[in-house]
């Protein structure tokens, strides 16, 4: 049974003592595939040593991260573009809006999110979206440019149901994470009548693991927890939301390559 983790910054320096260790129990735990998303200037290198490392497991996004939305956003996004250009990513990601911390640069994060909108409905790929006190503004946002190029993923989804339906309406896919197993989270009650054809798994790592690991590192191997967690909601087997939710994976993400040499999706 194939799992992957559509999510994952195993690049960052919270795995440097263990990272080939982790990538092991990941694999040993049946996740193939790690989707690396960006975050800015500062972790391209890293993010793409670890593609290189770990070619046909490892795939990397580019796109600004809106917590590094700030005063110099054009000059991020100018090398964004200059990395679009030079070679072919899965995603534009991660991009979105982000309120929890700083209100400050909300019109930038609007404008920087729209503008890698575009690039990835030109380039033809899929937009993976960070919200943060922020799902209706980027629905809203979603649904203003969508056209038959726009697909993509809510990372991260811990929203309502309402928003839920607005989301796959709009042919995108739920994000589900560690925070499906929070007790007091509320997600489980929306993903009880979220069809699991709109999911797909994630970490997040190292952040929001999942219950019994909460407030521990996250680590790629635990999407094997979210993936049981939402058999228990949907009273179905563990192998059938590892087959759904990865066929949604491969979906999601056509033209990255899968390990056996064969294209995601064919």
């Amino acid at each position: 049974m194939r799992l992957i983790d559509t999510h994952t910054h195993i690049y960052l320096e919270e795995f440097d003592e263990d990272r080939e260790e982790m990538i092991q129990r990941a694999l040993d735990s049946g996740v193939e595939q790690f989707f690396l998303p960006n975050i800015d200037s500062s972790s391209i290198t890293r993010m793409l040593d670890l593609e290189e490392a770990y070619p046909g497991r490892c795939f990397a996004m580019m796109g600004l991260h809106p917590c590094s939305v700030k005063e110099n956003f054009k000059e991020e996004l100018a090398i964004v573009r200059e990395w679009l250009d030079e070679r072919p990513f899965c995603a534009v990601g991660e991009i979105g809006i982000d309120l929890y911390w700083d209100k400050t640069f909300l019109e930038q994060q609007k404008e920087a999110f729209l503008i890698q909108v575009d690039w990835a409905k030109e380039l033809g790929v899929p937009i993976v979206i960070h919200s943060r006190e922020a799902t209706d503004i980027l629905i809203e946002l979603v649904e203003q440019a969508k056209d038959e190029r726009l697909t993509g993923v809510f990372h991260c989804f811990s929203g309502t149901e309402e928003q839920a339906r607005r989301i796959i309406g709009l042919g995108f896919y739920l994000g589900i994470g560690g925070v499906v197993t929070f007790k007091n989270a509320g997600l489980d009650k929306v993903m009880e009548k979220a069809g699991l054809e709109h999911v797909v798994l994630e970490t997040d790592s190292p952040y929001l693991a999942p219950v019994p690991r909460r407030g521990k590192r996250n680590e790629s191997a635990y999407v094997r927890l979210v993936a049981e967690k939402l058999a228990a909601i949907k009273g179905i087997s563990f192998r059938e939301v590892a087959e759904v939710t990865t066929k949604n994976a491969e979906r999601l993400f056509p033209s990255a390559v899968v390990a056996d040499g064969g294209s995601i999706g064919n």
